[in-house]
Protein backbone atom coordinates (compact mmCIF):
# COMPACT_ATOMS: atom_id res chain seq x y z
CA UNK A 1 0.00 0.00 0.00
CA UNK A 2 1.47 3.34 -1.01
CA UNK A 3 1.78 6.07 1.57
CA UNK A 4 0.69 9.54 0.53
CA UNK A 5 3.47 12.09 0.54
CA UNK A 6 3.09 14.46 3.49
CA UNK A 7 2.36 18.12 2.86
CA UNK A 8 5.16 20.09 4.50
CA UNK A 9 5.72 23.72 5.43
CA UNK A 10 8.36 26.08 6.72
CA UNK A 11 7.97 29.21 8.83
CA UNK A 12 10.29 32.18 8.35
CA UNK A 13 10.16 34.64 11.24
CA UNK A 14 11.50 37.97 10.01
CA UNK A 15 12.65 40.67 12.39
CA UNK A 16 15.67 42.07 14.19
CA UNK A 17 13.49 42.55 17.26
CA UNK A 18 13.11 38.77 17.64
CA UNK A 19 16.82 38.12 17.22
CA UNK A 20 17.70 40.84 19.73
CA UNK A 21 15.45 39.28 22.35
CA UNK A 22 13.25 42.38 22.65
CA UNK A 23 10.30 40.49 21.18
CA UNK A 24 9.48 36.87 21.97
CA UNK A 25 8.05 34.97 19.03
CA UNK A 26 4.60 33.60 19.82
CA UNK A 27 3.64 32.49 16.32
CA UNK A 28 5.59 29.24 15.89
CA UNK A 29 3.61 27.14 18.35
CA UNK A 30 0.28 28.46 17.10
CA UNK A 31 1.07 27.82 13.44
CA UNK A 32 2.51 24.36 14.09
CA UNK A 33 -0.69 23.26 15.84
CA UNK A 34 -3.06 24.99 13.43
CA UNK A 35 -1.33 23.60 10.35
CA UNK A 36 -1.40 20.10 11.75
CA UNK A 37 -5.20 20.28 11.97
CA UNK A 38 -5.40 20.81 8.21
CA UNK A 39 -2.85 18.10 7.48
CA UNK A 40 0.22 20.26 6.92
CA UNK A 41 3.39 19.44 8.84
CA UNK A 42 5.59 22.31 9.92
CA UNK A 43 9.03 20.81 9.35
CA UNK A 44 11.31 23.80 9.80
CA UNK A 45 11.37 27.30 11.27
CA UNK A 46 13.96 30.01 10.79
CA UNK A 47 14.43 33.39 12.45
CA UNK A 48 16.20 35.87 10.19
CA UNK A 49 17.05 39.60 10.31
CA UNK A 50 15.58 42.50 8.33
CA UNK A 51 18.30 42.15 5.70
CA UNK A 52 17.27 42.04 2.06
CA UNK A 53 19.89 39.56 0.89
CA UNK A 54 19.09 37.16 3.73
CA UNK A 55 15.34 37.35 3.24
CA UNK A 56 15.53 36.81 -0.52
CA UNK A 57 17.97 33.91 -0.27
CA UNK A 58 15.99 32.23 2.52
CA UNK A 59 12.71 32.59 0.63
CA UNK A 60 14.13 31.12 -2.56
CA UNK A 61 15.71 28.20 -0.74
CA UNK A 62 12.61 27.38 1.30
CA UNK A 63 9.99 27.80 -1.40
CA UNK A 64 11.88 25.26 -3.50
CA UNK A 65 11.91 22.70 -0.65
CA UNK A 66 8.51 23.04 0.98
CA UNK A 67 4.91 22.89 -0.18
CA UNK A 68 4.12 26.05 1.80
CA UNK A 69 6.29 28.80 3.20
CA UNK A 70 4.80 31.14 5.80
CA UNK A 71 6.46 34.37 6.81
CA UNK A 72 5.64 36.56 9.80
CA UNK A 73 6.79 40.11 10.35
CA UNK A 74 8.06 42.98 8.28
CA UNK A 75 4.86 44.17 6.57
CA UNK A 76 4.17 47.28 8.64
CA UNK A 77 4.63 50.96 7.73
CA UNK A 78 8.19 51.61 8.94
CA UNK A 79 11.47 51.77 7.04
CA UNK A 80 12.59 48.34 8.26
CA UNK A 81 9.40 46.63 7.05
CA UNK A 82 10.89 45.23 3.85
CA UNK A 83 9.28 41.81 3.57
CA UNK A 84 6.96 42.66 0.66
CA UNK A 85 9.79 44.15 -1.41
CA UNK A 86 11.99 41.14 -0.67
CA UNK A 87 9.29 38.67 -1.68
CA UNK A 88 8.83 40.56 -4.95
CA UNK A 89 12.58 40.38 -5.57
CA UNK A 90 12.68 36.66 -4.75
CA UNK A 91 9.95 36.00 -7.34
CA UNK A 92 11.43 38.40 -9.87
CA UNK A 93 8.33 40.59 -10.11
CA UNK A 94 7.59 44.26 -9.45
CA UNK A 95 6.40 45.64 -6.14
CA UNK A 96 3.17 47.45 -6.96
CA UNK A 97 0.42 49.33 -5.16
CA UNK A 98 -2.49 46.88 -4.84
CA UNK A 99 -5.70 48.87 -5.47
CA UNK A 100 -7.90 46.78 -3.17
CA UNK A 101 -5.33 46.86 -0.38
CA UNK A 102 -5.11 50.62 -0.73
CA UNK A 103 -8.91 50.94 -0.66
CA UNK A 104 -9.06 48.93 2.56
CA UNK A 105 -6.50 51.17 4.22
CA UNK A 106 -8.32 54.32 3.10
CA UNK A 107 -11.54 52.97 4.59
CA UNK A 108 -9.80 52.03 7.83
CA UNK A 109 -7.98 55.31 8.55
CA UNK A 110 -9.44 58.76 8.96
CA UNK A 111 -8.35 61.03 6.09
CA UNK A 112 -6.12 63.06 8.40
CA UNK A 113 -4.35 59.87 9.52
CA UNK A 114 -3.45 58.71 6.01
CA UNK A 115 0.21 59.17 5.15
CA UNK A 116 2.69 57.66 2.64
CA UNK A 117 4.14 55.37 5.30
CA UNK A 118 0.80 53.74 6.05
CA UNK A 119 -0.02 53.41 2.36
CA UNK A 120 3.20 51.40 1.94
CA UNK A 121 1.26 48.56 3.52
CA UNK A 122 -0.75 48.33 0.29
CA UNK A 123 2.37 47.47 -1.73
CA UNK A 124 2.52 43.80 -2.78
CA UNK A 125 4.36 41.73 -5.37
CA UNK A 126 2.66 41.97 -8.74
CA UNK A 127 0.10 39.18 -9.11
CA UNK A 128 -0.19 38.48 -5.37
CA UNK A 129 -3.47 37.41 -3.76
CA UNK A 130 -4.50 39.35 -0.66
CA UNK A 131 -4.79 37.67 2.73
CA UNK A 132 -7.50 39.45 4.73
CA UNK A 133 -6.68 41.21 7.98
CA UNK A 134 -9.88 41.57 10.02
CA UNK A 135 -8.08 43.25 12.92
CA UNK A 136 -6.26 46.24 11.44
CA UNK A 137 -7.15 46.07 7.71
CA UNK A 138 -3.58 46.04 6.35
CA UNK A 139 -3.60 42.76 4.43
CA UNK A 140 -1.00 40.10 3.99
CA UNK A 141 -0.64 38.32 0.67
CA UNK A 142 0.15 35.08 -1.09
CA UNK A 143 2.28 34.57 -4.15
CA UNK A 144 3.12 31.08 -5.35
CA UNK A 145 3.53 28.90 -2.27
CA UNK A 146 4.60 31.80 -0.05
CA UNK A 147 2.05 33.22 2.40
CA UNK A 148 3.01 36.48 4.11
CA UNK A 149 1.40 37.25 7.48
CA UNK A 150 1.75 39.94 10.11
CA UNK A 151 4.11 39.48 13.04
CA UNK A 152 1.73 40.63 15.79
CA UNK A 153 0.29 37.34 17.12
CA UNK A 154 -3.34 38.45 17.41
CA UNK A 155 -3.31 39.79 13.86
CA UNK A 156 -1.38 36.84 12.47
CA UNK A 157 -3.83 34.38 14.00
CA UNK A 158 -6.85 36.22 12.61
CA UNK A 159 -5.26 36.33 9.16
CA UNK A 160 -4.42 32.63 9.25
CA UNK A 161 -7.87 31.59 10.45
CA UNK A 162 -9.47 33.48 7.59
CA UNK A 163 -7.17 31.87 5.04
CA UNK A 164 -6.77 28.30 6.29
CA UNK A 165 -9.68 26.97 4.20
CA UNK A 166 -7.64 27.73 1.08
CA UNK A 167 -4.79 25.45 2.16
CA UNK A 168 -4.54 21.91 0.81
CA UNK A 169 -3.24 19.43 3.34
CA UNK A 170 -2.86 15.70 3.76
CA UNK A 171 -3.82 13.44 6.63
CA UNK A 172 -3.64 15.20 10.03
CA UNK A 173 -0.83 14.12 12.33
CA UNK A 174 -2.10 12.17 15.34
CA UNK A 175 -0.19 11.83 18.60
CA UNK A 176 -0.22 9.91 21.87
CA UNK A 177 1.95 10.61 24.91
CA UNK A 178 3.13 8.01 27.39
CA UNK A 179 4.79 9.18 30.62
CA UNK A 180 6.93 7.16 33.00
CA UNK A 181 9.29 7.70 35.93
CA UNK A 182 11.83 5.42 34.27
CA UNK A 183 14.82 7.67 33.41
CA UNK A 184 15.39 8.42 29.75
CA UNK A 185 18.80 6.77 29.76
CA UNK A 186 17.27 3.40 30.74
CA UNK A 187 14.61 3.74 28.05
CA UNK A 188 16.83 4.91 25.21
CA UNK A 189 17.68 1.54 23.65
CA UNK A 190 14.14 0.19 23.85
CA UNK A 191 12.66 3.42 22.51
CA UNK A 192 15.04 3.12 19.56
CA UNK A 193 13.94 -0.48 19.03
CA UNK A 194 10.28 0.54 19.10
CA UNK A 195 11.01 3.23 16.54
CA UNK A 196 12.78 0.76 14.28
CA UNK A 197 9.87 -1.67 14.56
CA UNK A 198 7.30 1.02 13.71
CA UNK A 199 8.87 3.16 10.96
CA UNK A 200 5.53 4.70 9.94
CA UNK A 201 5.49 6.59 13.24
CA UNK A 202 7.79 9.07 14.94
CA UNK A 203 8.77 8.50 18.56
CA UNK A 204 10.18 11.47 20.46
CA UNK A 205 11.77 11.25 23.92
CA UNK A 206 11.51 14.20 26.32
CA UNK A 207 13.05 13.89 29.81
CA UNK A 208 11.75 15.75 32.86
CA UNK A 209 12.20 16.06 36.61
CA UNK A 210 9.11 15.90 38.85
CA UNK A 211 9.32 16.03 42.64
CA UNK A 212 13.01 15.33 42.38
CA UNK A 213 12.51 12.19 40.27
CA UNK A 214 13.72 11.69 36.71
CA UNK A 215 11.20 10.60 34.12
CA UNK A 216 10.48 10.71 30.43
CA UNK A 217 7.59 11.56 28.14
CA UNK A 218 7.54 9.45 25.00
CA UNK A 219 5.46 11.04 22.26
CA UNK A 220 4.32 8.85 19.38
CA UNK A 221 3.17 10.62 16.22
CA UNK A 222 1.76 9.37 12.95
CA UNK A 223 -1.08 9.69 10.46
CA UNK A 224 -2.41 6.13 10.77
CA UNK A 225 -4.37 5.41 13.96
CA UNK A 226 -3.73 1.65 13.85
CA UNK A 227 0.03 2.01 13.48
CA UNK A 228 0.00 4.72 16.12
CA UNK A 229 -1.74 2.39 18.57
CA UNK A 230 0.73 -0.42 17.88
CA UNK A 231 3.73 1.82 18.46
CA UNK A 232 2.17 3.19 21.64
CA UNK A 233 1.64 -0.32 23.02
CA UNK A 234 5.26 -1.15 22.21
CA UNK A 235 6.38 1.85 24.24
CA UNK A 236 4.18 0.83 27.16
CA UNK A 237 5.60 -2.70 27.06
CA UNK A 238 9.13 -1.29 27.02
CA UNK A 239 8.41 0.83 30.09
CA UNK A 240 6.97 -2.15 31.97
CA UNK A 241 10.02 -4.23 31.11
CA UNK A 242 12.13 -1.63 32.94
CA UNK A 243 9.93 -1.84 36.02
CA UNK A 244 8.00 1.33 35.29
CA UNK A 245 4.30 2.05 35.05
CA UNK A 246 3.25 3.75 31.79
CA UNK A 247 0.68 6.52 32.09
CA UNK A 248 -0.93 7.85 28.94
CA UNK A 249 -1.64 11.56 29.00
CA UNK A 250 -4.29 13.27 26.93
Amino acid sequence: MSVAKPVIACLIVIGNEVLSGRTQDANLQYLAKALNVVGIRLMEARVIPDVEETIVATLNECRARFDYVFTTGGIGPTHDDITAACVAKAFGVRLVRHPEAEARLLRHYKPEDVNPQRLRMADTPEGAELVDNPVSSAPGFRIGNVIVLAGVPRIMQAMFEGYRHKLTGGAPMLSRTVVSLVPEGKMAAKAAAAQAAHPATEIGSYPFVRDGKLGVSLVVRGTDAVQLAAATEAIKDAIRSEGGEPVEEG
